[in-house]
């Protein structure tokens, strides 16, 4: 697009025809832009213009339905002069694009932090136009990763096993320090740079596609960052809360329920910067609102995407947030999306998903599909160092985490993980020891929901949180050319990396071709003695999984699990290979699992 002298910005830059959403929000943007007058081409309908406080802002909004794919104009005027006119573009939509099939369950989702996974182009780790230039040797700086690194390496991610890539944010981030993170954007239509381009972006999905994989994009709905140029140049004074000026949130998500809350710390929660860097959008705006749909439904339509995981869900403005998911799912109905929605309760957890019937209790529904098990996460992060079963510990952690199940809408649609970008390394947590990494990594590959794993757990990669982020969130050996060695390839492994590496990638391949794994019903036994025993099954399979927490081999009696054998006499273990007998009874030795295939 070529823009006018006077026009510095067009938001969306184009569109698309032949969208559900039947109107559409053009922002432009450009020194006193609203001294003109607005017209469009014939045929077009405007329906409203807005101009605000600030005359360096217009926002036109047309009837966009029955646009065809072409170009448009909008003639800007002074009286009755024409001054300048801008041509605006609609595309032609993919095929297909609106029936697209979102993640699911039949998924394993690969996190990665696309600045410390590898460095496939050193030329764009710096750039000229963004403050923060490349040095490796910072904990918390830009190291050069990019998407390149990611493209140079999805054979190995498919070869793994992961059939999704959740990669945390990648649109531009001008924040003078720690950029690297990006969820402190500087500009949502624009790929940061230091990454590749927007090209580079879509080059990535194609790539993921022909592979049958699928691309997942870490949004943000919540706050932008302070160096955003509209930021630094509000279209209205309410386009972020204000109180006036900067005040925190208070991080307590659960004034957005409670029925006893006081309204100032349901605001301050809602309203409050995330951070001092990060302020707080304003949804309760319909010009914001609007914004957001139209920049996410863009990146979905542009990018091929297959999903988003959104962050910080819960701190949005409930109303805001809500319409934005319906919004969206209802142009794409087969779509995905997960929230970050950071609790450690199932019942406050669930009031987030799409049908919840707790939410239902105050007539409250988001429409969004998923949500993040992070009672789970809590769980396995203490109970694989808990040798004895108590009343609440050990395996009854992970049985009365499933119990809580009846206060989700859609079991299916939970994410589940042993760690992410935020949360502490589950090989630190468990001191590099392989076995309770192995124990680990079976709950989350079998149970119900929808498997995520963070880059680098499957080679034993650590890290220390309380030593800063960026110590969880080290390079990938092998990514950076001058590495010492590679873990990409199984030559490149150390013998601990491979062990890690061969047992994640034995199982998680099992895992996409086990379509019980995927959507088969979960029968559960209290856990005794510290083993903990369930089956997943559907009419067809049946699959029993045996995990052995206590550091001593334990012995089961297999009367006590009739209601889950069916009958059955044998199975294959999938994790040994062994051809398992099932009469009478069955040793386990400690600190193991067992995925038995009936």
């Amino acid at each position: 697009m070529t823009l006018h002298a006077q026009v510095e910005k067009v938001e969306p830059p184009f569109w698309w025809s032949a969208m559900n959403l039947p109107e559409l929000q053009v922002m432009f943007y450009g020194n006193n832009i609203a001294q003109y007058d607005v017209q469009a081409s014939e045929g077009v309908i405007i329906n409203n213009i807005r101009k605000t406080e600030n005359p360096n802002y217009i926002f036109v909004t047309i009837n966009s339905g029955e646009i065809p794919a072409g170009n448009i104009e909008f003639i800007f005027r002074k009286g009755k002069k024409k001054v300048f006119s801008e041509t605006f573009e609609f595309r032609e939509r993919e095929e297909g694009s609106a029936l697209r099939e979102g993640f699911d369950a039949s998924d394993v989702l690969y996190l990665i932090m696309p600045d410390r996974f590898a460095n496939g182009d050193p030329s764009n780790d710096s750039h000229p136009e963004l403050t923060e230039k490349v040095n490796r040797s910072l904990q918390g700086g830009r190291h050069g990763g990019d998407i390149q690194g990611i493209i140079d390496n999805l054979d190995y991610i498919q070869d793994l096993g992961a059939t999704a890539i959740w990669s945390t944010p990648l649109l531009e981030d001008d924040d003078p320090k720690y950029s690297y993170h990006t969820y402190a954007q500087s500009d949502v239509y624009r790929i940061d740079p230091r990454y590749g381009s927007n090209d580079d972006y879509r080059r990535l999905a194609d790539e993921m596609h022909d592979r049958d994989m699928k691309l997942i994009m870490d949004y943000v709905t919540n706050h932008w960052g302070a160096e955003h140029w509209m930021i630094k140049d509000l279209p209205t004074y309410n386009w972020v809360h204000q109180f006036p000026g900067y005040r925190n949130s208070n991080y307590r998500m659960t004034t957005q329920f409670d029925p006893h809350k006081a309204d100032i710390d349901r605001k301050l929660n809602e309203d409050g910067w995330f951070t001092s860097t990060m302020p707080d959008l304003n949804q309760s705006n319909p010009l914001v609102l609007n914004y957001l749909i139209q920049n996410a439904i863009w990146w979905i339509e542009f990018a091929d995407l297959d999903g988003f995981r959104v962050d910080t869900y819960s701190y949005n403005e409930k109303e805001g947030i809500a319409e934005w998911t319906k919004t969206i799912m209802n142009e794409y109905p087969h779509f995905n999306i997960v929230g970050e929605v950071w609790m450690h309760d199932q019942a406050q957890i669930s009031y987030w998903q799409k049908d919840s019937p707790v939410g239902a209790i105050d007539s409250y529904n988001t429409g969004l599909p998923a949500v993040m098990d992070f009672t789970l996460h809590d769980a396995i992060t203490g109970m694989f160092d808990q040798d004895e079963q108590g009343y609440a510990d050990g395996m009854v952690r992970a049985y009365d985490n499933f119990a809580n199940d009846f206060l989700y809408a859609d079991i299916y649609n939970l994410l589940v993980f042993a760690g992410n970008h935020d949360t502490g390394r589950i090989n630190e947590i468990y001191d590099g020891d392989l076995e309770k990494y192995k124990l680990a990594l079976t709950l989350v590959l079998t149970t119900r929901g929808i498997p995520q794993l963070y880059y680098g757990d499957e080679i034993g990669m650590r890290g220390e949180k309380a030593t800063g982020d960026g110590d969880i969130r080290r390079d990938f050996p092998g990514g950076w050319n001058n590495d010492e060695q590679s873990a990409f390839t199984k030559a490149g492994r150390t013998a601990t990396q491979e062990a890690y590496h061969s047992f994640t990638k034995k199982l998680l391949n099992y895992r996409k071709e086990s379509k019980v794994l995927h959507n088969g019903k979960l029968l559960q036994y209290v856990p005794e003695e510290n083993v903990y025993v369930y089956f997943r099954f559907n009419e067809e399979d049946r699959v029993m999984v045996v995990i052995n927490n206590s550091p001593e081999e334990r012995e089961l009696d297999l009367v006590r699990f009739t209601e889950g054998l069916k009958g059955a006499q044998s199975g294959n273990e999938v994790i040994s290979g062994n051809r398992i007998s099932l009469q009478d009874s069955l040793k386990i030795t400690g600190k193991s699992s067992m995925v038995i295939e009936l």
